[in-house]
C-alpha cells in the first residue's frame, strides 16, 4: 500500500504551525513563516518528504478563517490536496478549550485528517468558492454593508431628533427625501447650538456618503448581473414575487455552484432555515428554532424578500396566514416558512438555467465531485445556454 502524507496546519497571519507524518508514524512538527517565501520552502519541504518516504499522495488541512482560500488555491496549483475545515464542525470539549496552544491545535487538525485518509471519518470540509465567485461576493456583501451603515445613520439622527425634542415635519414619510435632508440642513442644523451642530453635520454628511455609494454600487451590481455567469438566472430568479437585483444576486453569489445541493433539505440546512434538535433517550421529538448556520446576509435578503411577497402576492399572503392563524406568536414561524420556501423555489428555479464554469469550486460538504453530481451536471449542461455550461477539467 502507497503512503500518504498527511499534515495538519494551524494557520495564522504570520506563522503556521504544522504537524505532519506518513501513514501511521508519529508525527512531527514544523513552524513557518506565513509569507510567499515561507510557503514555497514549505512547499519544497513537503515535496522532499514525499519523495524520502515514496508516498503517493500529499494531503494537506487547515481551518477556515479571515485568512481567505489563498493559501489552498496555492496548495492545489503545486499538485497537493488541500482541506479547508470548518471550524464549528471540528471535535472540541470543554478541556480542550482551556488547554488551547497552536500545536494541540495542529495536532487536533492532523488527528482528524489522520482518522478521514485512514479510517474513512468524514471529513469537516467546507466548500471553497472559485476566485471568480469571491470577486462577485466581495461587490455584492459592499451593496450590504453600505445599506447596513446607512440604516445606522439615519437611525443615529432620528434619535438625536428625538433627543432634542425637535418635532419632524407633517410632511415627512418613512423615506427619506431631498426635501428631508434639505430640512435637516437649512432648519435643524442652521438652529442647533454649535456643539450639536457638528455632530448634525458630520452625521448628515455619512448619510450623503453612503447613499452616493449605495447608488454606484447599484449600477456596478445591475452590470454584473448581465454577466454571462449570471443573466440568465438573475432573469428567472427575478420572475418571483418578492425578489429584486439585491436578492437575486445575494443568492447566486452566496450560494455559488447550486449543483452542489441534493435537494431541498440541504438548500434548508446550508441557509440555516432548518429546526435544530435536542433530542435524546425517550424524548426523540424535541425541536428547537432555526439553526441560523450559513450566510447570514442571504437570511436577511430572504426575510426581506418574504415580506415584500406578502404584501404584493396573494399566494404568499395565503400561505402566510395559514401558518400563521391569526395568533401573534406564530408570526415568525410563518415568515420563516415563507423564507425556507422562497430559498428552495429560487434554488429550483436558478438551477434550471444551468451553473457556470466560473462558479464550480472544489470540495464542500455536499460531496460535488460524486460521480452522481457530476452526471447531474451534464444533464443540467445540455439543456442550458452554451455561456453557462459547465465544465470539469481538472
Amino acid at each position: 500500500m502507497s503512503k500518504v502524507i498527511m499534515i495538519g496546519c494551524d494557520l495564522h497571519d504570520r506563522s503556521m504551525l504544522l504537524r505532519f507524518a506518513a501513514g501511521k508514524a508519529e508525527p512531527q512538527q514544523l513552524t513557518v513563516d506565513n509569507d510567499t517565501r515561507g510557503r514555497r520552502q514549505m512547499i519544497g519541504r513537503l515535496k522532499s518528504i514525499a519523495i524520502r518516504e515514496n508516498a503517493s499522495r500529499v494531503i494537506f488541512a487547515y481551518e477556515a478563517s479571515g485568512l481567505g482560500f489563498g493559501l489552498a488555491d496555492l496548495l492545489v496549483e503545486e499538485g497537493i490536496e488541500c482541506h479547508v475545515l470548518s471550524p464549528s464542525l471540528l471535535p472540541t470539549t470543554p478541556k480542550s478549550a482551556k488547554l488551547k496552544t497552536d500545536a494541540k491545535d495542529a495536532q487536533m487538525i492532523f488527528e482528524h485528517l489522520r482518522g478521514h485518509v485512514l479510517a474513512g471519518n468524514k471529513l469537516a470540509v467546507v466548500w471553497t468558492p472559485s476566485q471568480r465567485l469571491r470577486d462577485d461576493r466581495e461587490l455584492v456583501r459592499a451593496r450590504i454593508d453600505a445599506g447596513d451603515e446607512l440604516t445606522r445613520v439615519k437611525l443615529k439622527i432620528l434619535s438625536m431628533l428625538k433627543r432634542r425634542g425637535i418635532v419632524k415635519p407633517t410632511w415627512y414619510a418613512s423615506k427619506w427625501t431631498k426635501r428631508f435632508v434639505n430640512w435637516l440642513r437649512e432648519e435643524v442644523l442652521a438652529g442647533s447650538d454649535s456643539v450639536v451642530a457638528a455632530v448634525f453635520e458630520k452625521l448628515i454628511d455619512r448619510y450623503e456618503l453612503f447613499q452616493k455609494e449605495q447608488v454606484k454600487l447599484d449600477k456596478a451590481i445591475r452590470a454584473l448581473s448581465q454577466q454571462a455567469r449570471y443573466k440568465h438566472p438573475h432573469a428567472a430568479l427575478r420572475k418571483i414575487p418578492g425578489v429584486g437585483l439585491l436578492v437575486a444576486m445575494t443568492f447566486l453569489t452566496e450560494m455559488g455552484d447550486l449543483t452542489r445541493f441534493h435537494n431541498r433539505r440541504e438548500v434548508a440546512a446550508y441557509l440555516g432555515l432548518c429546526p435544530s434538535s435536542h433530542e435524546s433517550g425517550e424524548a426523540n421529538n424535541r425541536k428547537g428554532r432555526i439553526t441560523r448556520q450559513g450566510p447570514s446576509r442571504l437570511r436577511k435578503m430572504l426575510c426581506q424578500a418574504a415580506w415584500v411577497s406578502v404584501r404584493d402576492c396573494s399566494q404568499a399572503q395565503a400561505t402566510y396566514h395559514k401558518i400563521k392563524q391569526n395568533q401573534s406568536k406564530r408570526t415568525k414561524k410563518a415568515l420563516v416558512a415563507l423564507m425556507r420556501k422562497l430559498g428552495v423555489r429560487m434554488w429550483h428555479q436558478a438551477l434550471t438555467c444551468g451553473v457556470s464554469c466560473e462558479l464550480v469550486g472544489r470540495g464542500g460538504p455536499h460531496g460535488i465531485q460524486a460521480s452522481g453530481r457530476a452526471q447531474q451536471r451534464d444533464n443540467v449542461a445540455t439543456s442550458a445556454p452554451p455561456s453557462l455550461r459547465p465544465s470539469f477539467a481538472g
